[in-house]
C-alpha cells in the first residue's frame, strides 16, 4: 500500500471506517458471506439505489469524479476512466498509476466502452458521474458484469462528501480519513493567518468555463469550483446567480461581458482561475483583456489574485489549492501588516 500521508490517527480512522461498515450492511441472509468461499456483501446507498456490494472489493472500476479518488486511496482499480482536467493536480506516483491503468471510459459518461469494462472483470463499478448525465450509462449492461454504484457531483463544493461516499464504497475509509485530516488541519492554519486580512473584503471569481465566442463569462459565486475551497480559509463570495439552477448552476452564472461592471463593479477583491502554470485561460483572458475589466474598482486598486489548482475534487488534490490561496492572497497579509 501506498502512503502519501502521515499516519496520525489511524486508529481512530479505522474504527470510524468499521463504525460506518457495520452501519451501511444488511443484516439479510448471506450478507458477512465467508460460507462456501463467498465474498462478505453489505447494502450501499447509492444515487442509483441499494445495492449490493462487496465488503471488500478486489476489482473496481472508476469513472469520473470517483478516478482521483479511487486512485489516491489505493483501490484496488483494474480500469478507469480518463479524467485529464485532473492530471495536473496528480502526485508523480498517482499520475504514474493513472498512466498505467486501463481506461475502460473517456472524459464523458457516452463513452464508456462496455467491452473493455467486460475485459477488467469488476466485482465493483463506481460510477462518478452528475444525475442528469448518468442517463447516458447504460446501467443495466454494466449491472450484468458487476455491482453499480452511481455517486455524483451535485454542486462543486459536494466533492467533500462525494469523495467519503466514493472511498466508502471501495472499502478504502482510513485513507479518506487520513487526507481529509490533513487538509483540515491546513486550511485551519491559513483560516487564522488570513483572518484579520479576510474580516472585511467581499470578493469576486472569475471563473474559466465562460464562452469568449459567445461574449460571456463565469462569475462564481461561494461554493463553486474557484471558490469553495477558498471558503475554508475564510474567503467571503457573496451573492447568487440572477436565475440559480440546478447543480453549477446554483453557485455560477455566464452573464454577457457588458455585465462585468455590474457583475463585478462592487466588490473588494477579484479572484480569476489560471491553469497549473499561472496562465490564464481563453475564457479568462478574454475579460482581463477588455476595457471593463480595466474600469473595475478592484482592479484599479490592485486587488485582483490569479488562483491555480481550482479543479480540486479530493482532500489530497485541495491541499495543492491551499498552497495556491497562501501564495495567491499574500498581499493582503501585506495590507493588514
Amino acid at each position: 500500500m501506498r502512503s502519501r500521508l502521515p499516519r496520525r490517527g489511524l486508529t481512530a480512522a479505522l474504527a470510524l471506517s468499521l463504525t460506518l461498515l457495520a452501519g451501511c450492511s444488511s443484516s439479510g441472509d448471506g450478507d458477512g458471506g465467508g460460507g462456501d468461499g463467498e465474498a462478505a456483501t453489505r447494502v450501499f446507498s447509492a444515487d442509483n439505489g441499494e445495492i449490493t456490494i462487496p465488503v471488500d472489493p478486489k476489482r473496481v472500476v472508476a469513472t469520473g469524479y470517483a478516478v482521483p479518488v479511487l486512485i489516491e486511496a489505493d483501490a484496488a482499480l483494474v480500469g478507469i476512466s480518463t479524467w485529464e482536467r485532473g492530471v495536473e493536480l496528480m502526485t508523480d506516483e498517482d499520475r504514474a498509476t493513472y498512466e498505467e491503468l486501463p481506461k475502460i471510459a473517456g472524459e464523458t459518461a457516452a463513452e464508456t466502452n462496455y467491452e473493455a469494462v467486460a475485459e477488467a472483470d469488476p466485482d465493483l463499478i463506481v460510477i462518478g458521474v452528475p444525475a442528469p448525465v448518468l442517463g447516458d450509462v447504460d446501467i443495466e449492461r454494466l449491472s450484468s458484469l458487476a455491482p453499480v454504484v452511481a455517486i455524483g457531483p451535485t454542486v462543486p463544493s459536494a466533492w467533500r462528501e462525494l469523495s467519503r461516499r466514493q472511498s466508502d464504497a471501495a472499502g478504502r475509509l482510513d485513507h479518506f480519513e487520513e487526507a481529509k485530516a490533513a487538509y483540515e488541519e491546513r486550511a485551519a492554519e491559513l483560516a487564522d493567518r488570513y483572518a484579520d486580512a479576510l474580516a472585511d473584503v467581499d470578493l469576486g471569481h472569475v471563473g474559466s468555463y465562460g464562452d469568449a465566442a459567445a461574449g460571456t463569462f463565469m462569475r462564481e459565486f461561494a461554493d463553486s469550483w474557484g471558490t469553495n475551497i477558498a471558503g475554508d480559509i475564510g474567503a467571503r463570495y457573496p451573492g447568487e446567480p440572477k436565475d440559480p439552477g440546478e447543480g453549477s448552476a446554483a453557485v455560477s452564472e455566464y452573464p454577457s461581458i457588458e455585465e462585468l461592471p455590474e457583475s463585478l463593479g462592487d466588490v473588494d477583491a477579484i479572484t480569476y482561475t489560471v491553469g497549473p502554470d499561472g496562465t490564464p485561460g481563453e475564457a479568462v483572458r478574454y475579460v482581463l483583456d477588455s476595457e471593463l475589466w480595466q474600469s473595475l474598482p478592484a482592479v484599479q486598486a490592485g486587488r485582483v489574485y490569479p488562483l491555480r489548482h481550482t479543479e480540486a475534487a479530493t482532500y489530497a488534490s485541495a491541499l495543492r489549492t491551499l498552497d495556491a490561496l497562501d501564495e495567491a492572497l499574500a498581499p493582503l497579509l501585506e495590507e493588514t501588516a
